[in-house]
């Protein structure tokens, strides 16, 4: 028998639904949009694309020739925990490079109008407690988080050990010296004793591998690389030179659901090209209340990160001390209910958001075509208040490609379905490399002990102890990675693997240990743990609708051991505290500067 419901959304009721009938539409629209080519449907951008445009041109420097203790890659959020923990041991000998011309990684790259974090910025951005700091709003934007990393550097004396518009090319690991040996395209050369990356989820920006792309003779730039000399205006909206301008943007993710409203009030037409609606929940922004602000006592953000995180993985809690869209979500149609109730009230959820879609857009044509039919969690919800409503603009069409994505692009447009839409400007907000290989992520190569090279070893998937340290990698330790917990608000994960990498990194340079690196053993245990664990959730994957989470709909094993570690992340913080505590390294080869290294 079908279950059958009802749900609420924007104030109108959604109608009773047929749970089978259901079931059947979310297999038609994950059908339809399955490709045999699957992550090959993308390609790299290049050239142009991947230009800094907040820098000015011609810099130079001296090229770096250096030995120290550690070398930290990366000056996004997970460097900057990375550099701030390090000096709190009292490690003081480290380097960060980043290509980018100033630390906040995703924060620095991505400054299009509209752009927000979706996780309540008071468990989001990092160090709040230490830097005496309160965001100024619920959902704060992208100007005052990146505000707030630069002002971590300032306050962790970061700015003195940094590299910025430094691209490291090859890192490669000297058994003789017990070093690794990293190069850059700035004629750096730096021998560090250890190395530890944050290379985050949205570095290296994708492009839809669509036929013609290269022959566009309009204006085309990446949501990642805003072109503001183009557009006019700032990260706050007031695009005011696309003026007389025929626009079209690909993608409906996040970027273009921040951003889109912003071009729609500017722009002469815009045209938003979607293979697959997302879910858009209400957002609810809000500024912070000062006399909230002013009640909060020293620990307060790990009190309501530890809430946040116990709440969205089914732990009991006695009271919600964020209450946001994600918490109602988790709650709703989360882990905390019986298995037997998840799909049901996932069904009752979507419908709300579907609903939601009925109430504000006012064109039944497109509101059809902006409704998701896929559980929740398939694809990253994005919580706005004026995309929908965007739709309703006469200036804006939403041209949906239903799930066959754009058939070819021309020197004046983009064609779908035989039509082409002749456009002045073309913007494509279609995301970044996700679980592919590290070379595809990193844009380097890492060769460890022995010759052997990362992307070689990992064919097959990542294999490691703890997410972190890898066999015939000595060293070398990611913070962020595959086999690691994912959680929402991901800047928690890199705030525990921080400390961890820092008592790691102190204990070494206390105890004279030189090397340490996985024994085969215990990273065998770790990646059949992690991976008898993620076979759980394989089923719900692939049922999915295709897209990053899912490797486009390829469910495969190669994906499962590339994935995010398999537990709640909670689990995951309780094994590295107690591994710290035992204090022994257990599970890792340790040589001691006394030992006699191989030539």
């Amino acid at each position: 028998m079908a279950e059958h419901g009802e749900a609420e959304g924007s104030g109108k009721d959604a109608p009773a639904f047929d749970a089978e009938a259901l079931r059947a539409r979310y297999r038609a629209e994950r059908d339809k949009r399955l490709r045999k080519d699957g992550l090959a449907q993308y390609g790299h951008a290049t050239g142009e694309m991947l230009e800094d445009p907040y820098v000015e041109p011609g810099f130079t420097r001296p090229a770096v020739k250096e030995e120290l203790d550690v070398l930290v890659i990366g000056g996004g959020v997970g460097g900057l925990l990375a550099g701030a923990r390090l000096r709190e041991a009292g490690v003081d000998d480290f380097r960060i490079i980043d290509k980018a011309g100033d630390f906040g990684g995703v924060w620095y790259w991505n400054r299009y109008p509209g752009v927000a974090c979706d996780t309540e910025s008071y468990i989001y951005v990092p160090l709040l407690d230490e830097l005496g700091y309160v965001p100024t709003e619920k959902y704060a934007k992208g100007p005052e988080i990146l505000a707030h990393c630069r002002a971590i550097g300032e306050r962790y004396r970061l700015y003195d050990r940094a590299l910025f518009q430094t691209k490291v090319e090859r890192m490669r690991w000297d058994e003789a010296r017990l070093r690794w040996i990293v190069s850059t395209d700035r004629g750096d050369e730096i021998a560090a004793r250890f190395v530890t990356m944050s290379p985050g989820l949205l570095s290296n920006p994708k492009l839809p591998a669509v036929p013609g792309i290269e022959t566009f003779k309009g204006h085309a730039f990446h949501s990642s690389r805003w072109d503001y000399d183009y557009t006019g205006g700032d990260t706050y909206g007031n695009l005011s030179k696309l003026a007389g301008k025929r626009v079209g943007v690909i993608g409906t993710g996040a970027s273009a659901v921040q951003s889109i409203p912003h071009i729609a009030q500017w722009a002469e037409h815009l045209y938003v090209f979607q293979r697959t609606p997302a879910a858009i929940p209400e957002r609810g922004n809000r500024p912070t209340d000062p006399d909230w602000a002013k009640s909060l006592k020293p620990g307060w953000q790990k009190r309501r990160m530890d809430n946040f995180n116990d709440l969205t993985f089914g732990y009991p809690v006695n009271e919600d001390l964020v209450a946001d869209g994600w918490t109602e979500i988790m709650v709703k149609a989360g882990p905390a209910l019986p298995p037997e109730q998840r799909q049901p009230a996932d069904f009752m959820l979507m419908e709300q958001i579907r609903a939601r879609v009925d109430a504000l857009v006012e064109d039944p044509a497109t509101a059809a075509a902006l409704k998701p039919y896929y559980n929740t969690l398939c694809k990253r919800p994005c919580f706005h208040d004026a995309y929908l409503q965007t739709f309703n603009r006469p200036n804006v069409t939403l041209v949906d490609t239903d799930g066959r994505g754009v058939e070819r692009i021309t020197e004046t447009g983009v064609v779908v379905a035989g039509q082409e839409y002749e456009l002045d400007c073309l913007i494509y907000a279609t995301g970044f490399e996700w679980i592919t290989n590290w070379t595809g992520r990193n844009s380097f190569e890492v060769i460890g002990r022995g010759g052997v090279v990362q992307t070689e070893a990992w064919r097959d998937g990542v294999s490691s102890y703890f997410g972190m340290h890898f066999r015939d990698f000595p060293n070398y330790f990611v913070m962020g990675s595959s086999q690691q917990p994912s959680t929402i608000n991901f800047p928690h994960i890199l705030e525990e693997m921080s400390r961890h990498v820092a008592w790691l990194i102190k204990r070494c340079l206390d105890e004279g240990i030189a090397a340490l690196e996985p024994t085969v053993e215990a990273e065998t245990a770790w990646v059949e743990q992690h991976m008898a664990m993620t076979t759980l959730r394989r089923g719900f994957y692939m049922d999915c609708t295709p897209g990053y989470y899912n490797d486009e709909g390829q469910v495969s094993s190669q994906m499962a051991r590339n994935s995010p570690w398999g537990n709640r992340p909670q689990e995951f913080v309780r094994i590295i505290e107690a591994w710290r505590a035992e204090g022994v390294f257990a599970g890792l080869e340790v040589r001691r500067e006394t030992a006699k290294v191989e030539a």
